[in-house]
């Protein structure tokens, strides 16, 4: 009866060390895990990296760190980690087969973020779609269209594409294209588009509006109205200018040409 009283003491008594050590290394884990993630922020944040960023990069640190002291609990509380680790890896690598699709969407995410090829806020053509960018996120990033669709894109689309960033720069040119019929006037016709591109405020003076004849089409001829705008006009330069082309065109006797074609017949005897 002794020699089982004293097992079960020795048994508790080197149990409850290693009960008590698990615990005090779980307790400091979580403070120095805690310390981490406040010393990583703060590093991050004198970086000015992005804030997407900062907040993964801290959230993935405290998240390790975390990995690791559950990992040195449970080996000083007497568990074999070895299989465990081995099972922990081996289920990432299934998650991560399964999840392909998304990882590439996140790696493009992360490019994303720390390159900048564009903002929230910015007028870009992205995967085939033009609009304001609402958000970025590490899967994907969301456009406004102009008439006010919500487009989600996946990033890796995006980075596996051209990404066009108007806002960008503060000024963009515009090229304007207007066919007239043959017949029409050249000089009468280049001074018009001059009048309309010089009073229309959105165009700018610097550098100078240039109109040129720039293409002998086959119903038409065509003036190029090549003009710098601010980039937030970039959407609506088109608007307004168009409808002021066409009625000085009628007043002035300007035809505005429909695709045609000439047919000759001959006969044969």
């Amino acid at each position: 009866m002794q020699q089982f009283i004293d097992l079960i003491i020795r048994f508790a008594t080197t149990f409850g060390i290693r009960l008590i050590t698990a615990l005090l290394i779980l307790l400091i884990g979580l403070q120095a895990a805690r310390w981490v993630k406040k010393s990583v922020r703060s590093l991050l944040e004198k970086t000015r990296l992005d804030s997407t960023l900062t907040s993964f990069a801290v959230n993935l640190s405290y998240v390790a760190f975390i990995v690791l002291v559950m990992v040195a609990v449970l080996e000083r509380a007497g568990v074999q980690t070895a299989s465990f680790l081995t099972v922990l890896g081996a289920a990432g690598l299934a998650i991560g087969l399964a999840l392909q699709g998304s990882l590439t969407n996140f790696a493009s995410g992360v490019l994303i973020i720390i390159f900048r090829p564009f903002s929230v806020d910015d007028l870009v053509v992205i995967a085939g779609s033009t609009g304001f960018v609402d958000d970025i996120s590490f899967l994907t990033t969301t456009i406004r269209m102009p008439d006010n669709q919500t487009v989600i894109i996946p990033n890796s689309a995006i980075y596996a594409d051209k990404i066009i960033n108007i806002s960008l720069k503060k000024k963009v040119r515009v090229d304007l294209v207007f066919g007239v019929s043959y017949e029409a006037d050249i000089d009468k016709t280049k001074q018009i588009l001059w009048e309309i591109a010089e009073a229309d405020e959105r165009i700018l003076h610097q550098p100078a509006p240039q109109i040129e004849l720039s293409e002998l089409a086959d119903s038409s001829v065509n003036f190029t109205m090549r003009v710098w705008i601010k980039s937030k006009d970039y959407l609506t330069i088109h608007f307004g200018i168009t409808e002021k082309v066409k009625k000085r065109f009628d007043a002035a006797g300007i035809g505005i040409p429909f695709p045609q074609r000439d047919l000759h017949l001959y006969s044969v005897k």
